[in-house]
């Protein structure tokens, strides 16, 4: 199959006020971490705990933190795993491919959902005021009520908070996520300057206005139920999200980066995958993606996620710290 997006460069719109706007939703002084405790998994190689660190506007999230049992005594490199939409955190034994790799691994909760797919979530959103089942809609009147920007702030406080829990090289941190995951893996590898790497895959809300006026499924299909009953907010909805827009966070980054894309996704267009990808970092970047023609929005799957494994162990080896 032809691939036609390999030069897909989009004009996203950047609002004038985008940093200023970041560097105030992310300003929090005071501790990250509020609480860590061992929770039984069952599982006699991995040991995890339930961890709470301070999101946007400090409100509690929850996460799993795992990591090899026999190297309890050892600093590692970590994996911070961001779930897809309509997800929460599961079980502890539910996500293990990072941490059976070698890696310290966070899987942090995301607030207000976990009620659709999977196996639930433990974190509400305080912030949220819904006027519509759709978190994707919440507060999609200005920027500073919109829930992404609430979720977009507590992954990267997710990234503080492994930072500081025992056993983690702070200086070797990735990120990782498909889907909703994905765009908030890309949106914290353009708001946190000294990642190690990242691992994306069918990022959602990337080349967002493309997308509403093409795809039919949701997460965007949601916005676009709620603006055909709310036709006055379509300005200030298509404002909000050009704050949140990935293309515009992949221009900020510059960690190493892995993407895949399945080439007839009709969840996350293939068109924006391609847009971040190629928006992403400077010239001499380190960064590769790897398009699956046949797929849609499962991508490559497993067989993505050997690529995956591989390419992480070549840029952050799992071994511990000396």
């Amino acid at each position: 199959m032809n691939n036609t997006f390999e030069e897909y460069a989009p004009d996203v719109p950047v609002p004038p006020d985008f940093d200023r706007f970041w560097a105030s939703s992310l300003r929090r002084p005071g501790p990250v971490v509020l609480s860590v405790e061992p929770v039984p998994n069952r599982l006699r190689l991995i040991s995890t705990f339930d961890v709470s660190f301070a999101g946007f506007g400090g409100h509690p999230i929850r996460a799993w933190y795992s990591r090899p049992s026999f190297v309890e005594d050892v600093t590692l490199p970590a994996v911070v795993e961001f779930p897809g939409y309509g997800r929460g955190r599961g079980f502890p034994h539910e996500r293990l491919t990072w941490v059976s790799a070698g890696y310290a691994h966070l899987l942090m909760d995301v607030r207000g959902q976990g009620g659709r797919y999977g196996n639930g979530g433990d974190t509400p959103d305080p912030g949220a005021v819904p006027d519509a089942p759709w978190p994707v809609t919440w507060g999609i009147g200005s920027p500073d009520t919109y829930y992404y920007r609430r979720l977009i702030t507590d992954a990267v406080r997710a990234v503080a908070a492994v930072r500081a829990l025992p056993g983690v090289d702070a200086d070797r941190v990735a990120v990782a996520g498909n889907s909703q995951g994905g765009g908030l893996a890309l949106a914290v590898a353009g708001l946190v300057p000294d990642l190690a790497a990242l691992l994306v895959t069918a990022p959602f809300l990337c080349d967002i206005h493309h997308a509403l006026s093409t795809v039919t499924t949701s997460p965007y299909a949601e916005i676009s139920a709620y603006l055909a009953v709310r036709r006055d907010l379509t300005p200030a909805a298509y404002d909000t999200l050009s704050y949140m827009d990935g293309v515009t966070f992949a221009s900020q980054a510059v960690a190493p980066a892995c993407f895949g894309v399945g080439l007839r996704d009709d969840v996350c267009p293939p068109q924006g995958t391609y847009a971040a990808f190629n928006a992403y970092g400077g010239p001499r970047t380190d960064k590769e993606i790897h398009p699956y023609p046949f797929n849609g929005h499962e991508g490559g799957d497993a067989f993505h996620v050997a690529h995956q494994l591989e390419w992480l162990t070549s840029r952050l080896p799992p071994e511990p710290a000396p």
